[in-house]
């Protein structure tokens, strides 16, 4: 299937399911007085509705958050599971703690950083670094959502896994999209035994009306409920089973490094701009290259400068040029490579990096760059805030639709291709080493004011993850704008070359402007955007979408 056909198919799942929010504030309407009396979860539908019952028995937004992603595991598989190859967990205290947890795949013992074999276009050949059993890393989803609610939550594992249990053995009525997704990796489940199993009936594609139902699924997970832990999923029968399978199919996941697999407690990065303290998921997240371009424009006092004024904008996609730029040469897992997040967030760095902008407006050219163009999604954002004030983003995936595209035969385990999230070149902070996390796009975001936390927010969407987050924030941050006005401000999409994609609302001036300078000026869209935002003082609760 070629990228434009499977950008389609993600978009559509999307679009059918993928950005309803649910509401709970004691059978009053959205607008709580109090904080102490509102809750409130947007991202997947089933997901949220599961979560809104955790929240109505007392559980907290770890517990609700935790509920949604695993729902979303099971109704969601195009985009998450949990043989997805991870993501990242950002939490808020009232009291101005934050913290996240990295639960990114891990590229097995076995891999090398020259696995893949690459044609004349510096592709991998045969796609089988996105599809097949070599695609598939470590995951990491289970470890990292049972140490958030081990470390964080207030219910047990067993009670959270039981809307996703029901999922999974009563099922789901298959809708458009996700009928259009199951269409487009038709090809690659034909070929797998797994697969072929839990998405075609009498040998044809589940449907649109159709059942979804995930027997086996619904049994491991029942299994890792009865245990009250996924230790079974990495050092037990449930592992052998994984490792079986992957030897048998040619894939190189062994019950070795099922094992070693540990989620990680991290410090989130964090930036301060006119009284707003932007929190977000460390590498191999993608927040440090948002941070990064509003650490410039910060440095520029952008916010002073005329909206009205092209130029206001020139600087604006210089500045996030320029953190591409550098996220596309020199990123990777910082314990894989050298960390150059210190280097990059500092005020020194920002400053040449300000001027270097400056320069470039002044004289109406862009800053040279060398960068390829390359989008990808197919991803659950979740934020969630509960009665105490207490907010949590999170963001999971499989990578592009249905991830590897195999299946666990007899688990119902469909697995993330977290291995094509790799540079396939050696020599590059990003290329594949044994035990190392690859870099990806989530932006899970806490946004706090006076000391709490006053927005969560994230975004699905591949490579226009961080920059939809830098476009709101900008709002948030730079304008202190609503996160509903900064959420429904035009956006723009550059990975660093001269091709700026521009969505609707932007005014002719500026894009004629950009045109003169020497952009590529094209159409398009941004990620797809949900996120809550709390009154402190109030109590009173809005959400995006």
């Amino acid at each position: 299937m070629g990228n434009s056909a499977r950008d389609l198919t993600r978009r559509q799942f999307v679009q059918a399911g993928g950005a309803a929010w649910l509401m709970l504030h004691a059978g009053r309407t959205i607008g709580a007085q109090n904080a102490s009396e509102s809750a409130l979860v947007v991202g997947q539908p089933q997901g949220a509705a599961a979560a809104a019952a955790i929240l109505a028995e007392g559980g907290n937004a770890v517990d609700a958050a935790v509920t949604a992603a695993l729902v979303a595991g099971v109704v969601a598989v195009p985009m998450c599971g949990i043989g997805g190859y991870g993501g990242h967990i950002v939490i808020g205290w009232p009291d101005g703690r934050a913290t996240s947890i990295d639960f990114n795949s891990t590229a097995p013992a076995a891999a090398r950083s020259d696995m893949f074999a690459l044609d004349e276009q510096g592709r991998v050949r045969g796609g089988i670094s996105h599809h097949g059993w070599l695609a598939a890393g470590v995951p990491g989803t289970l470890a990292g959502l049972q140490l958030a609610l081990d470390r964080f939550g207030t219910r047990q594992l067993s009670r959270v896994m039981e809307p996703a249990i029901r999922f999974a053995r009563e099922g789901f009525v298959v809708n458009k999209g996700f009928a259009r997704a199951i269409q487009g990796a038709a090809k690659q489940f034909q070929r797998d035994p797994g697969s072929a199993k839990l998405f075609f009936v009498d040998e044809k594609p589940l449907a649109e009306g159709a059942t979804f139902r995930n027997p086996d699924l619904a049994k491991l997970l029942e299994q890792l409920a009865a245990d009250n832990s996924v230790a079974d999923f990495y050092r037990g029968q449930i592992a052998r089973r994984i490792a079986i399978e992957f030897r048998k199919q040619g894939g190189l996941v062994t019950e070795q490094d099922l094992a070693i697999y540990e989620a990680r407690e991290v410090t989130p990065l964090s930036l301060t701009w006119r009284g707003a303290t932007m929190h977000t998921a460390p590498l191999t997240a993608g927040g440090l290259s948002t941070l990064q371009a509003l650490a410039t424009l910060k440095t520029l006092e952008w916010e002073n400068l005329d909206p009205a004024d092209p130029k206001t904008t020139h600087a604006r996609v210089e500045a996030l040029r320029l953190a591409w730029h550098d996220r596309l040469r020199l990123l990777g897992d910082p314990e894989g490579a050298d960390d150059p997040t210190q280097r990059l967030l500092s005020a020194e760095y920002a400053e040449r990096s300000a001027d270097r902008v400056r320069d470039a407006v002044r004289q109406q050219r862009l800053i040279p760059s060398n960068t390829d163009g390359r989008t990808a999604g197919g991803t659950v954002h979740l934020s969630a805030v509960d009665r105490s004030g207490m907010m949590v983003a999170v963001t999971l995936t499989h990578g592009e639709g249905f991830g590897a595209q195999v299946t666990v035969d007899g688990l119902g385990l469909v697995l993330g291709h977290g291995m094509s999230r790799f540079e396939p070149k050696p020599g590059h902070p990003n290329s594949i080493r044994p035990g190392r996390r690859p870099l990806n796009n989530m932006c899970p975001t806490l946004v706090f004011r006076g000391g709490e936390p006053v927005v969560a927010l994230g975004a699905t969407g591949g490579r226009r993850i961080p920059n939809t987050l830098y476009d709101v924030l900008l709002g948030l941050a730079g304008r202190g704008q609503s996160l509903s006005t900064a959420a429904a401000a035009p956006r723009m999409h550059t990975e660093g070359s001269d091709r700026i994609e521009l969505a609707k609302g932007w005014g002719d001036a500026e894009t004629e402007y950009l045109k003169q300078v020497g952009y590529l000026v094209v159409s398009g869209n941004g990620a797809n955007l949900n996120g809550i935002e709390r009154d402190p003082h109030t109590g009173k609760l809005a959400q995006v979408p």
